[in-house]
């Protein structure tokens, strides 16, 4: 009950976050670098909700620096990855009482 717990916690947390990028970071006339791809890659999987009930949120920056950009959204969604299974696989180290 603990680990579904957190994950919900994660996910929400997260989605609030992609929420409040989106319209900060997906302007017309920004070009996203390295750290914007990071922030980006780790918030996409934020988006899934959203785009599974219909609403058309950015996953991607079309205006971005190129390699530097996409190498930032890679580690992004990798680390967002490590850090969700992280919590989902996470057991607890308790060694049960001997008699």
């Amino acid at each position: 009950m603990v680990k579904i717990t957190l994950l919900t916690l994660l996910c929400l947390v997260l989605g609030f976050v992609q929420g409040w990028a989106a319209s900060r970071f997906y302007r017309p006339d920004y070009v996203a670098g390295f750290h914007v791809g990071m922030v980006q890659g780790a918030l996409m999987p934020a988006a899934l909700p959203a785009l599974l009930m219909g609403k058309d949120v950015p996953i991607y920056a079309a205006a971005n620096v190129g390699r530097l950009y996409k190498v930032g959204y890679i580690l992004g969604i990798n680390i967002c990855g490590t850090l969700f299974f992280g919590v989902a696989m996470w057991q607890s180290r308790k060694q049960p009482a001997e008699p």
